[in-house]
């Protein structure tokens, strides 16, 4: 039923942006740059995940960084590679369309003051250090994605240091700052208000006053997210506190949109409640965002009926490189059987652990490729993230094993298995058979074994997590549909509110570049609406 238009609106606008992160900042400077009258109402003090990402765009098609790295980039390679991981949860016409768009929106990120570089990795990396910004950031180069697609670096990196990704919205917020757009922080939008027609006309919203409590509010959040990766539970405390200032100080406020909302919260990886309903076997696994992505945006729309689809797909992240040398070992199921070839993306074995292992795996290596581990982590090839864990896992979780029983029960399989599985892949190697999982980097294993354990609540190795689905949108406008798949008049989404490029697998760089991508088309088709 349509809301209540009875009382007075506080203020009007022409496009309204609930959510300045990386798909409400882009979509904002669209609608401006198309000359509309933009407000942007941000509950905490703007960046969202974003800014503390890598800071990674996934482009290709032959863009400016690739043509100096000496590159080849083309958009049918692209296109190709991009098939395989998206699974069909886009529209032929509309990954077409991405990949071609690709190029360009790097230009458009260039000219608003971001910089890249083509500086390239020369290593297989999850992550490269801060001496490379072009690099290889997905299965690109793995069988069998290379055996349909020409292989091509499409990771470009901000510049900056370690995670650079305030430096890829930083610039984005600055320019906006020039256009004139009204950006309000502190604001939490509760309700969408619709017309007799059920067109969105507007949103309900609570604004913490400026000031100290503002401040505070926002201080709150940054602390959070902070610790939210090493101490969560310190964490969440802090997210209370911050909630109880809006619960208490915010004032309640109507803002109308004359020409559409657009809806970029983020995804919900931080909502308890429907991670449980979504997603339970993921419930262990460590949280990658902030108090932002709690599902708001998904959960106002679903309240007028619009709908969601590939809610239950999860990102899990294992990366077992670096170190290198992780990759030569084996990932088994307490089966005693592999299940993934070890040198994929952190988020393809992370996800098999969870959905096909049931959460338990570990990493058998042996005496060769522990002290291999040892001379690569910290020398130059690993950030802080990836070496803290790395040096984790071989002092406090690699438990030693001298013979094939006691590997067996430090894995705590059964032996006959964990023995097959260990002579076919030593088999294999010795006789230049091709792996059975289609890894190349391999090393034959012997005595003495070690065993390092995986499972989502391993405290030296979390398995890190973000959500995929969202909003059903129309791929040509980026309006949000509803259960009969018919738009909702004057209501947008973008990034990780709504279903996009990465909603059926994630590699590094692809959720920014779709927040780019699903940004401008929502700000570029709302600000052609009437008023």
């Amino acid at each position: 039923m349509p809301q209540d238009q009875s009382a007075e609106w506080h203020e009007e606008t022409d496009v309204l942006i609930v959510g300045l992160g990386g798909a409400g900042v882009c979509a904002a400077i669209e609608a401006c740059e198309q000359g509309s009258a933009v407000t942007v109402l941000e509950r905490f003090s703007g960046g969202g995940a974003t800014a503390i990402s890598g800071g990674v765009v996934y482009a290709g098609g032959g863009t400016d960084i690739q043509t100096q790295a000496g590159v080849m980039g083309d958009v049918a390679a692209m296109h190709a590679y991009l098939a395989q991981e998206t699974e069909g949860v886009i529209s032929e016409e509309t990954l077409r369309d991405f990949c071609e768009e690709s190029a360009p929106n790097l230009q458009w990120l260039t000219r608003l003051g971001l910089q890249f570089e083509a500086s390239l990795c020369p290593y297989k990396t999850s992550y490269p250090n801060d001496d490379y910004f072009l690099y290889y950031s997905g299965n690109e180069s793995a069988d069998p994605y290379r055996q349909l697609a020409r292989p091509a670096p499409r990771g470009h990196r901000v510049k900056g240091k370690g995670l650079p990704g305030r430096n890829f919205f930083s610039p984005l917020h600055d320019h906006l700052k020039t256009l004139d757009a009204r950006i309000r922080f502190h604001c939490q939008v509760t309700q969408l208000i619709r017309d007799e027609k059920n067109n969105v006309t507007g949103v309900s919203f609570q604004e913490v006053p400026s000031g100290l409590w503002a401040g505070l509010h926002g201080g709150i959040e940054a602390w959070a997210t902070k610790f939210s990766l090493f101490l969560p539970s310190v964490a969440r405390g802090l997210r209370r506190w911050g909630a109880k200032i809006e619960s208490r100080h915010a004032r309640p406020k109507r803002i109308r949109a004359r020409q559409g909302v657009i809806l970029s919260t983020g995804g919900f990886i931080n909502n308890p409640g429907m991670m449980k309903t979504h997603a339970p076997e993921y419930r262990l696994s460590v949280p990658l965002g902030t108090a932002g992505c709690s599902g708001e945006g998904i959960q106002m729309g679903q309240s007028i009926g619009a709908q969601t689809r590939h809610m239950d797909n999860i990102s899990g992240w294992l990366f077992l490189n670096p170190p290198n040398a992780f990759m030569h070992g084996l990932l088994i199921d307490r089966q005693g059987r592999r299940f993934v070839n070890e040198s994929l993306y952190g988020a393809v074995i992370g996800s098999a652990l969870i959905e096909k292992a049931g959460g338990l795996g570990c990493l058998i290596i042996d005496a060769k490729l522990k002290a291999k581990a040892r001379t690569q982590i910290g020398r130059g090839q690993t950030q802080t993230f990836q070496t803290v864990p790395g040096l984790l896992n071989l002092l406090f979780n690699s438990r030693k094993a001298n013979d094939l029983e006691s590997l067996a029960r430090a894995c705590g399989c059964d032996i006959n298995p964990l023995r097959e599985t260990l002579a076919e892949y030593n088999e294999a190697i010795r006789t230049g058979a091709a792996d059975a999982f289609g890894k190349e980097e391999r090393s034959p294993l012997s005595p003495p074994y070690y065993v390092i354990q995986c499972s989502p609540g391993q405290w030296t190795w979390p398995i890190m997590t973000l959500t995929l689905g969202g909003l059903s949108v129309d791929e040509k406008t980026g309006a949000v549909l509803d259960e009969k798949a018919q738009p909702i008049g004057g209501l947008y989404a973008a990034g990780r509110a709504a279903v996009g490029i990465c909603s059926g697998n994630y590699v590094s760089g692809l959720s920014i570049a779709d927040c780019v991508y699903s940004g401008r088309r929502a700000g570029r088709m709302a600000s052609s609406q009437a008023k």
